[in-house]
């Protein structure tokens, strides 16, 4: 719910700014448009939230995409009316739900298809599908070419209610591999294979993710890619900025910010007195012992924002020291100003915070 600015603020707060992010998303658009590249935006990242998804729709993607189907079948009640795209291989108990609610799914084992055929032809509909193809990063899609290309065929010529849009490939979210030229260019091969043998152009030639954008922005992506699905490269721009080094000042990366209210502020030591054993979560953590430092609490834990390492604190001196379940614990000692209670700490994140922070009922959702 939006929270109006005259009332009285709740915290933990996740800070959305919708101007932001529409920019953020249209820049991105643009530029993989001037490629030949239709953009599906990626809304698992914010939990689908509506307000949020809905600067994905003005800024001109031409798909919605997550791997939660619930969060889809909401915006469509909405009334998002992008045609809807799953991106993580359908569960056999939810294919009813698929048909019925889902325009695109992506697929790699025949007995979903075949279910998926089936289900169609209960409820009269058709269901379009990407055919994934494992170019090393050992998550899901063949890894056989011959059995790849056969399964097209399969489907093309056997399924009738399952139209095959085209192939597509996930590269980094596993195993961590670079998508590159070669790489995708060997997915481009593949499709044309395909294409040569079912006598059409696919429509979707599906390239990854957020880190095929690089690939982009240096004129190096295959010419054949003409799909990419994005989330964080477009929402928060850190990961190309920080990790891949990629110049993204143009975009902004403060779309989405943590408000959270400091609960005690106090002089300690920085190494734990007695026998250290394991943490809430089984951890055994090391520490280094600073001496007495000035240490404060804020009112937010690992069950809001995952991971505490993914979080930049925003104001001079503050460094993160560690978290547990309900509290972020912050060293406040080089601070130039006083840190109190009742103060409200700003931070900034990667991915994992927006994840979680987006679907956790204990944080107040507001938009700007």
């Amino acid at each position: 719910m939006c929270q109006c600015a005259e009332q009285k603020q709740k915290y933990p707060m996740l800070q959305m700014d919708l101007k932001k992010i529409y920019e953020n998303v249209k820049c991105t658009v643009d530029l993989c448009n001037e490629n030949g590249i239709s953009i599906a935006g990626v809304v698992k990242g914010f939990n689908g939230l509506f307000p949020v998804a809905d600067q994905f729709v003005k800024a001109g993607c031409k798909y919605i995409a997550s791997s939660r189907m619930n969060q889809m079948i909401k915006l469509k009640e909405a009334g998002i009316n992008l045609p809807m795209m799953l991106i993580r291989i359908p569960m056999f108990s939810e294919i009813d739900e698929l048909v019925k609610s889902v325009d695109i799914s992506l697929n790699s084992e025949i007995e979903i298809l075949n279910e998926i055929q089936r289900v169609c032809e209960v409820q009269g509909k058709t269901h379009g599908i990407v055919l994934m193809f494992d170019l090393g990063d050992l998550r899901e899609g063949f890894v056989d070419e011959d059995e790849f290309i056969d399964m097209a065929l399969y489907v093309e010529n056997n399924l009738k209610s399952v139209n095959l849009l085209g192939i597509g490939t996930n590269l980094g979210c596993y195993g961590s591999i670079k998508p590159t030229e070669e790489n995708l260019g060997r997915l481009c091969e593949i499709a044309e294979k395909i294409e040569e043998r079912i006598g059409r152009k696919l429509e979707i030639i599906s390239g990854g993710a957020t880190s095929t954008l690089p690939l982009i922005i240096d004129g190096k992506i295959p010419k054949r890619i003409n799909h990419l699905r994005v989330g964080e490269g477009m929402l928060l721009a850190k990961d190309l900025d920080d990790l891949w080094k990629i110049d993204m000042s143009h975009m902004h990366q403060d779309t989405f910010v943590l408000k959270a209210e400091v609960v005690e502020v106090k002089d300690k030591p920085t190494y734990p007195i007695g026998e250290i054993f394991i943490d809430a979560f089984g951890k055994r953590p090391t520490y280094e012992d600073k001496g007495i430092r000035k240490r404060a609490l804020v009112a937010v834990g690992k069950q809001d924002f995952g991971l505490p390492d993914k979080l930049i604190p925003q104001k001079q001196g503050v460094k993160i020291i560690g978290s547990s379940s309900d509290h972020l614990i912050i060293d406040v000692h080089d601070c130039n100003e006083e840190i109190k209670i009742g103060d409200i700490l700003d931070f900034e994140m990667y991915y994992p915070p927006m994840l979680y922070l987006s679907g956790s009922s204990s944080v107040e959702k507001v938009y700007i």
